[in-house]
């Protein structure tokens, strides 16, 4: 009887060794990423995140890289420069605008939101990132769009 107690014990365990060797490993801790690209050094945020197979990019305004000042020309020229320096924050971290997933956008007026798709376009590729939009009665600078984004960060 003790013997067959030992077997099945034995059994046991080296079922529970095998469900474990299959379960997926502990996802790792986050890196805190900043490639100085387009966010400047001082700021209190690191310009992406990467944690597991995802990637949070903080939110991007028309700024001219590694500046805090805004480009000039409303809202068009502020939504390209803040898409392009999500671009930038991307390629710094090995991924493309094609690994986007979902972005959140916040304007300072909802009235700008057709001239956001048109730049929204010419921008970025379908199949298009999901999205969604909201008003802000005040943005970093003065801006007039922010764009933050999750995307794919790759195995």
């Amino acid at each position: 009887m003790q013997r067959c107690a030992h077997t099945l014990l034995g059994v046991i365990f080296a079922a529970a060794m095998a469900a474990g060797a299959t379960q997926a490993a502990e996802p790792s801790a986050p890196q805190f990423l900043n490639s100085g690209k387009v966010t400047s050094g001082d700021l209190p945020f690191s310009e992406a995140v990467r944690h597991g197979h995802t990637l949070y990019l903080s939110g991007q305004i028309g700024v001219r890289p590694g500046s805090r000042e805004l480009v000039p020309g409303g809202i068009r020229a502020e939504a390209r420069q803040a898409l392009e320096n999500i671009r930038l924050v991307l390629e710094a971290h090995g991924r493309h605008t094609a690994d986007l997933l979902k972005c959140t956008v916040m304007l300072a007026d909802m009235a700008e939101w057709p001239a956001l798709n048109e730049v929204w376009r010419d921008a970025l590729s379908k199949p298009y990132p999901a999205r969604s939009a909201f008003g802000a009665t005040g943005l970093a600078l003065g801006a007039r769009v922010e764009i933050e984004c999750l995307a794919d960060a790759g195995p």
